[in-house]
Protein backbone atom coordinates (compact mmCIF):
# COMPACT_ATOMS: atom_id res chain seq x y z
CA UNK A 1 0.00 0.00 0.00
CA UNK A 2 1.48 3.25 -1.11
CA UNK A 3 2.33 5.97 2.12
CA UNK A 4 2.76 9.57 2.39
CA UNK A 5 5.29 10.96 4.51
CA UNK A 6 5.20 15.17 5.07
CA UNK A 7 9.44 16.00 6.82
CA UNK A 8 9.70 19.66 7.95
CA UNK A 9 11.87 21.05 10.07
CA UNK A 10 13.71 24.56 9.97
CA UNK A 11 16.84 25.35 7.61
CA UNK A 12 19.58 23.73 7.34
CA UNK A 13 17.48 20.29 9.43
CA UNK A 14 18.36 17.84 7.63
CA UNK A 15 14.86 17.65 5.71
CA UNK A 16 16.16 16.91 2.07
CA UNK A 17 18.53 14.45 3.24
CA UNK A 18 16.42 12.39 5.60
CA UNK A 19 13.96 12.27 2.47
CA UNK A 20 16.54 11.41 0.04
CA UNK A 21 17.79 8.77 2.24
CA UNK A 22 13.98 7.04 2.67
CA UNK A 23 13.97 6.23 -0.47
CA UNK A 24 14.34 2.18 -1.37
CA UNK A 25 17.90 1.85 -3.16
CA UNK A 26 16.59 0.52 -6.29
CA UNK A 27 13.04 2.34 -6.26
CA UNK A 28 12.15 4.46 -9.67
CA UNK A 29 11.95 7.72 -7.96
CA UNK A 30 10.61 11.01 -9.37
CA UNK A 31 11.86 14.14 -7.27
CA UNK A 32 9.81 17.25 -8.10
CA UNK A 33 12.25 20.11 -7.47
CA UNK A 34 9.99 23.29 -7.07
CA UNK A 35 13.58 25.78 -6.82
CA UNK A 36 14.63 28.07 -9.40
CA UNK A 37 18.41 29.18 -10.21
CA UNK A 38 17.68 32.77 -9.46
CA UNK A 39 21.09 33.88 -8.30
CA UNK A 40 24.55 31.57 -7.95
CA UNK A 41 23.49 30.94 -4.42
CA UNK A 42 20.64 29.37 -5.77
CA UNK A 43 22.09 27.34 -8.98
CA UNK A 44 24.83 25.93 -6.30
CA UNK A 45 22.66 24.89 -4.16
CA UNK A 46 20.37 23.23 -6.73
CA UNK A 47 23.63 21.16 -8.07
CA UNK A 48 24.48 20.51 -4.46
CA UNK A 49 21.13 18.63 -3.96
CA UNK A 50 21.14 17.39 -7.67
CA UNK A 51 24.87 15.44 -6.63
CA UNK A 52 23.13 13.84 -3.55
CA UNK A 53 20.10 12.20 -5.73
CA UNK A 54 20.92 9.37 -6.96
CA UNK A 55 21.63 9.42 -10.84
CA UNK A 56 18.89 7.20 -11.84
CA UNK A 57 15.92 9.41 -10.36
CA UNK A 58 13.47 11.31 -12.99
CA UNK A 59 14.03 14.78 -12.15
CA UNK A 60 10.72 16.98 -12.81
CA UNK A 61 11.93 20.59 -12.32
CA UNK A 62 8.13 22.54 -11.26
CA UNK A 63 7.76 25.72 -9.41
CA UNK A 64 4.59 26.81 -9.74
CA UNK A 65 1.67 23.92 -10.89
CA UNK A 66 2.34 21.16 -7.80
CA UNK A 67 -0.73 19.60 -8.22
CA UNK A 68 -1.22 19.27 -11.98
CA UNK A 69 2.56 18.03 -12.17
CA UNK A 70 2.17 15.36 -9.37
CA UNK A 71 -1.16 14.52 -11.40
CA UNK A 72 0.84 13.76 -14.74
CA UNK A 73 2.70 11.69 -13.02
CA UNK A 74 -0.02 8.84 -12.55
CA UNK A 75 0.33 6.53 -14.71
CA UNK A 76 3.89 6.46 -15.24
CA UNK A 77 6.06 3.50 -14.02
CA UNK A 78 7.04 5.08 -10.73
CA UNK A 79 7.49 3.77 -7.18
CA UNK A 80 7.46 7.02 -5.28
CA UNK A 81 7.42 10.73 -5.51
CA UNK A 82 9.88 13.37 -3.37
CA UNK A 83 8.72 16.87 -3.41
CA UNK A 84 11.44 19.51 -2.41
CA UNK A 85 9.96 21.73 -1.16
CA UNK A 86 6.79 23.19 -0.56
CA UNK A 87 8.13 26.54 1.55
CA UNK A 88 10.08 27.31 -1.88
CA UNK A 89 6.73 26.34 -4.06
CA UNK A 90 4.72 29.05 -2.07
CA UNK A 91 7.29 31.26 -2.46
CA UNK A 92 7.52 30.81 -5.93
CA UNK A 93 3.51 31.72 -6.28
CA UNK A 94 4.38 34.43 -3.74
CA UNK A 95 6.60 36.38 -5.72
CA UNK A 96 4.62 35.91 -8.98
CA UNK A 97 2.07 37.59 -7.84
CA UNK A 98 -0.49 35.01 -6.81
CA UNK A 99 -3.31 35.74 -5.04
CA UNK A 100 -3.55 34.12 -1.40
CA UNK A 101 -7.23 32.41 -2.26
CA UNK A 102 -5.18 30.42 -5.55
CA UNK A 103 -2.29 29.41 -3.46
CA UNK A 104 -4.48 28.24 -0.60
CA UNK A 105 -6.41 26.09 -3.49
CA UNK A 106 -3.50 24.12 -4.83
CA UNK A 107 -2.73 23.44 -1.88
CA UNK A 108 -6.25 21.77 -0.68
CA UNK A 109 -5.58 20.32 -4.43
CA UNK A 110 -2.20 18.61 -2.96
CA UNK A 111 -3.95 17.42 -0.31
CA UNK A 112 -6.90 15.65 -2.23
CA UNK A 113 -4.28 14.38 -4.77
CA UNK A 114 -2.29 13.30 -1.61
CA UNK A 115 -4.97 10.60 -0.63
CA UNK A 116 -5.62 9.11 -4.33
CA UNK A 117 -2.15 9.25 -5.62
CA UNK A 118 -0.48 5.74 -7.04
CA UNK A 119 2.75 5.76 -5.24
CA UNK A 120 4.54 6.26 -1.97
CA UNK A 121 4.64 10.43 -1.87
CA UNK A 122 7.40 12.06 0.41
CA UNK A 123 7.11 16.08 0.75
CA UNK A 124 9.98 18.66 2.51
CA UNK A 125 8.44 21.82 3.53
CA UNK A 126 9.63 24.21 6.28
CA UNK A 127 8.28 24.58 9.65
CA UNK A 128 8.25 28.47 9.67
CA UNK A 129 6.07 28.98 13.24
CA UNK A 130 9.21 28.47 15.02
CA UNK A 131 11.14 31.13 13.91
CA UNK A 132 11.74 35.18 14.29
CA UNK A 133 8.23 37.17 14.29
CA UNK A 134 8.48 38.46 10.93
CA UNK A 135 8.90 41.88 10.38
CA UNK A 136 7.23 42.95 6.95
CA UNK A 137 3.95 42.22 5.77
CA UNK A 138 5.29 40.27 3.09
CA UNK A 139 7.08 38.02 5.59
CA UNK A 140 4.10 37.55 7.50
CA UNK A 141 2.09 36.85 4.40
CA UNK A 142 4.12 33.92 3.56
CA UNK A 143 4.26 32.73 7.16
CA UNK A 144 0.76 32.19 7.17
CA UNK A 145 0.62 31.43 3.80
CA UNK A 146 2.79 28.34 4.09
CA UNK A 147 1.47 27.17 7.99
CA UNK A 148 -1.63 26.66 6.35
CA UNK A 149 -0.67 24.94 3.16
CA UNK A 150 1.69 22.63 5.73
CA UNK A 151 -1.18 21.76 7.69
CA UNK A 152 -3.15 20.55 5.22
CA UNK A 153 -0.97 18.52 3.91
CA UNK A 154 0.11 17.14 7.04
CA UNK A 155 -3.40 16.04 7.57
CA UNK A 156 -3.70 14.68 4.63
CA UNK A 157 -0.27 12.82 5.13
CA UNK A 158 0.16 8.80 7.07
CA UNK A 159 3.31 10.11 8.96
CA UNK A 160 5.07 13.27 9.74
CA UNK A 161 8.44 13.65 10.79
CA UNK A 162 10.21 16.73 11.98
CA UNK A 163 13.96 17.42 11.37
CA UNK A 164 15.85 19.09 14.49
CA UNK A 165 19.55 19.28 14.16
CA UNK A 166 19.99 16.16 11.37
CA UNK A 167 17.15 14.13 13.65
CA UNK A 168 14.44 12.92 12.78
CA UNK A 169 11.22 13.42 15.20
CA UNK A 170 8.33 11.34 14.69
CA UNK A 171 5.20 13.92 14.53
CA UNK A 172 2.58 11.45 13.26
CA UNK A 173 2.22 7.72 12.42
CA UNK A 174 -0.34 5.76 10.56
CA UNK A 175 -3.41 5.38 12.54
CA UNK A 176 -4.72 1.32 12.51
CA UNK A 177 -7.36 0.88 10.76
CA UNK A 178 -10.92 0.14 12.76
CA UNK A 179 -11.44 -3.13 10.66
CA UNK A 180 -11.44 -4.76 13.63
CA UNK A 181 -13.85 -2.78 14.97
CA UNK A 182 -16.02 -3.36 12.19
CA UNK A 183 -15.69 -7.16 13.27
CA UNK A 184 -16.78 -7.06 16.80
CA UNK A 185 -20.35 -8.58 17.82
Amino acid sequence: MATTHLVLGGARSGKSRFAIASQPHRARVAFVATAEAGDAAMAQRIARHRGERPGHWLTVEEPYALATSLGRLAGRPIDAVVVDCLTLWVANRLLRGDADEAILDEGAQLAALIARRPWDLTLVTNEVGEGVHPESTDGLRFRDLLGLVNQRVAAACDRVTLMVAGLPLTVKLPTPTDGLAAQAP
